[in-house]
């Protein structure tokens, strides 16, 4: 049996734990040091640290204070590492805890964040997703039952001093174009709700105050949130301090790409098996700067999709020029009205497109001035046909618990 590197207790605030910390930054102390080869499990607290409930009330999701997160286990020194390598991460299993085998995904509030399609889902909404072995389903979205790709949303290495303030500086300024706007262009350093691991005194207290916030993806890894960084998947990750400082968390049970949601895929607490190795030097002998990976061998086999498009008008009518973000938020609210008409709610709808493992594709960037951005839905997550035909739509969800809504107080 590997050896359980890093434990945790559910039961317990994660900041009751020496070994979690939801910030980044190059002095954060390991808590474990392994040798390159070893292999080792660690235990993860869903992103919010138990905060969001499996109840039926969305207030935990519209009361949360977004600034605690993500709880993050580690960092993990490995020896030799030093700047200018690569740490090579074999993600050789990952499961959910038997005493915890449910997951949630939730919308926030527009001023607590919102999510991609906030404009049209501004309120906080969740739903639960329990788990039947590799499959899920809920009791909120009926009639849809798939596969799960477990996968840390985030993991990653810690930051060298030079990149930390290199973050802090570039996102500040761009918060400084539109300070005001809600939700938030970006999001700076919050010292009140930081947890540094074991760091102590002074320096936990100057270290919170300038660490990163751990909600996007950098140069480092953190918050990528790609669903194929599964079990069987390799991870090379620049290493910018020495040991590398690995850290992980934000598990998911499954996501559709783009997590759009924003607390969009399936999210759970539980565990990682991983082996580590390093290659000397490696960043200046592959031109290395963000993370690459070997995805996994695994994926949910699905042999039929309904592909729909989006272009970069938005919905208002506005043009935009090549904008993919845009084509993709058109996609998506295409497939959202679509689902409607079987009786989904639109808030069904976008869960499913945030917990399934549906696809996103740049399909075309040169084609001036239209990008096109396609989204995958894969139809056997359904039990009943979805294709289009002379007949139309019958309306197949009737009654039930749709996803949980809070009022907006």
């Amino acid at each position: 049996m590997p050896t359980k590197l890093i434990e945790i207790d559910l039961g317990k605030s994660p900041y009751d734990h020496d070994n979690v910390h939801n910030r980044w930054h190059p002095d954060i102390p390991m808590v474990a040091t392994v040798k390159p080869g070893d292999d080792f499990v660690v235990e993860c607290f869903d992103w919010t640290g138990g905060w969001v409930k499996n109840d039926e009330s969305a207030d935990d999701v519209r009361d949360i204070d977004l600034t605690t997160v993500h709880y993050l286990s580690g960092p993990i020194g490995v020896e030799g590492a030093e700047p200018g390598d690569l740490l090579v991460v074999d993600l050789l299993d990952i499961g959910a805890f038997e005493e915890s085998s449910w997951g949630f995904n939730g919308f926030f509030a527009k001023k607590n964040g919102g999510g991609f399609l906030t404009e049209h889902f501004p309120q906080a909404q969740k739903s639960i997703w329990d788990f039947e072995g590799m499959f899920t389903t809920s009791r909120h979205i009926p009639r849809v039952r798939f596969p799960g790709l477990i996968h840390p949303g985030l993991i990653g290495c810690l930051p060298s001093r030079e990149m930390l303030d290199t973050w802090n500086r570039r996102e500040q300024a761009l918060i400084d174009t539109d300070p005001t706007r809600v939700p938030p262009l970006a999001n700076p350093p919050s010292a009140g709700t930081a947890h540094m691991g074991r760091m102590k005194g002074d320096a936990a207290k100057q270290a919170a105050a300038e660490g990163a916030r751990t909600v996007p993806p950098r140069e480092h890894g953190g918050n990528c949130d790609i669903k194929d960084l599964s079990r069987g998947s390799r991870i090379y990750f620049p290493v910018y301090v020495p040991g590398g400082g690995l850290s992980m968390g934000d598990l998911h049970f499954s996501q559709g790409d783009g997590e759009i949601t924003f607390c969009g895929a399936i999210e759970m607490a539980g565990w990682i098996h991983l082996r580590v190795n390093v290659i000397k030097n490696g960043m200046t002998k592959y031109a290395i700067r963000n993370p690459i990976f070997k995805p996994s061998p695994i994926a949910p086999n699905f042999n039929d999709y309904l592909i729909f498009e989006g272009i970069s008008v938005d919905e208002d009518g506005g043009q935009h020029y090549l904008d993919v973000q845009v084509a993709y938020r058109q996609a998506c609210l295409n497939a959202i009205e679509y689902l409607k008409k079987f009786g989904y709610s639109g808030a069904q709808a976008y869960s499913i497109l945030g917990t399934a493992p549906v696809q996103g594709h740049i399909s075309g960037v040169v084609d001036i001035p239209n990008a096109c951005a396609t989204l995958y839905l894969p139809t056997e997550i359904f039990d009943f046909d979805i294709m289009p035909s002379n007949a139309g739509p019958t309306k197949m969800i009737t009654g039930g618990a749709d996803v949980l809504l809070s009022p907006d107080l």
